[in-house]
């Protein structure tokens, strides 16, 4: 797995191979999480070690091994429509309103404040709860989040709304969510 990235690399490529990689350097090294020590695109991966004093071998190790546990968190679509046919999980999405109000996996709930509220003091810790999102990509935070307040078994979709679409269920329609300049 460490193969994949090396230390002349830009901080755009290995966020493309590991999408997860923020989110690991932030939680291993406080990098990348605010505007003082964020990182540019362009930024290599040897040069944001040299600026934060941090070896690069055991930076690109800590993200290989971050990566491995976000996939160990990932339950396949086919693997969700069969839970959810036997009545066991919680199904969160976290796509805004419009997305969920246009389509949605039953019996999903909206993740909004109020949803939040209800989840954090009524829902129980150790029941699987599994989070998604568009394509797979923000899930895992979500999931880090709620295993920080101690929910025991939280999983991402795999791919998310859009890989239930093309796996599971092709009524739900595929989309592209276009970003406002």
């Amino acid at each position: 797995m460490t193969d994949l990235i090396h230390p002349q690399c830009s901080m755009k490529s290995v966020l493309e191979v590991f999408p997860g990689a923020q989110r690991a350097l932030f939680r291993h090294f406080h990098i990348g999480g605010c505007a003082s020590c964020a990182f540019q695109p362009d930024e290599t991966l040897e040069a944001l070690c040299s600026r934060n004093g941090l070896n690069v071998a055991e930076v690109i190790q800590q993200i290989a091994t971050s990566h491995e546990q976000d996939l160990a968190l990932e339950i396949a679509p086919a693997e969700l429509a069969a839970l959810i046919r036997a009545g066991g999980v919680h199904l969160v999405d976290i796509r805004s309103r419009e997305e969920f109000e246009t389509t949605h996996i039953e019996p999903a709930v909206l993740l909004s404040q109020p949803v939040m509220q209800e989840i954090l003091g009524h829902w129980p810790r150790t029941e699987l709860m599994v989070v998604y999102d568009h394509r797979g990509r923000k899930s895992p935070d979500a999931a880090a989040y709620f295993t920080g307040q101690g929910f025991g078994n939280v999983r991402c979709l795999r791919g998310g709304i859009d890989a239930w679409s093309r796996e599971v269920d092709g009524k739900i329609p595929r989309y592209r969510v276009e970003l406002s300049a």
